[in-house]
């Protein structure tokens, strides 16, 4: 590995650095946006028991807001359902929009550095083939290691730059699909709170329905 480094020259090294950047960003997003740590299922049912047993005091709505994004986006809604439904539903598409902005942190480097990466190794291929060429104005055709030495560079960065950016944007897809089906059950959740808070339905007061 050390040696396919060396051989790919010194566009190795923001190709490296940016697949060090990569595998840091997909860990830590793949971590974070754990449906269960976003938007607990039950979490709805849980605010319903708290509402009808008059057991949602300041406490427990801070408690709601800090713990998940959901949550925050349920509290928006809580803190503002004496105003209308419109203002309700405002400031929930308000609270909404501020959860996905944080759930698709990261992302745009994530997609930037899977676009990116091929252009980089066809940069170190077009350097590589640049200094063949150089060789054989300067030497001839006659010196068949030195020519073998530029090919190899420009054939090392191109393919570092596939290797990077192939699971870059594989993951970045997996991301991006994960975070609209976490969106799409954020918003069904919101429209039965609003519901529920204006009369139109019930939510179950167990969990598990």
């Amino acid at each position: 590995m050390k040696e396919l480094v060396f051989a790919g020259g010194w566009m190795m090294i923001p190709l490296i650095l940016a697949s060090v950047l990569a595998v840091a960003i997909c860990i830590e997003r793949f971590w974070t946006l754990r449906p269960e740590n976003i938007a607990p299922k039950h979490l709805l049912a849980q605010v319903w028991m708290w509402i009808k047993n008059n057991e949602l005091d300041s406490a427990k709505l801070k408690q709601l807001k800090q713990e998940t994004h959901l949550g925050a986006i349920l509290a928006a809604g809580l803190s503002n359902s004496r105003h209308g439904r419109d203002i309700t539903k405002e400031a929930i598409e308000q609270a909404a929009s501020t959860a996905v902005h944080e759930m698709e942190r990261f992302l745009n480097a994530l997609g930037t550095i899977a676009a990116v990466a091929p252009l980089m190794g066809l940069l170190g291929t077009v350097l590589g083939m640049i200094s063949v060429f150089n060789e054989i104005m300067a030497q001839g055709t006659g010196n068949a290691g030195v020519l073998a030495g530029g090919i190899s560079e420009a054939l090392v960065t191109t393919a570092a730059g596939m290797m990077i950016a192939i699971p870059a944007l594989v993951c970045y897809r997996i991301l991006q699909r994960r975070i609209d089906e976490i969106v799409v059950f954020m918003e069904q959740e919101a429209v039965k709170l609003v519901d529920v808070l204006h009369g139109d339905r019930e939510v179950s007061e167990t969990p598990e329905g």
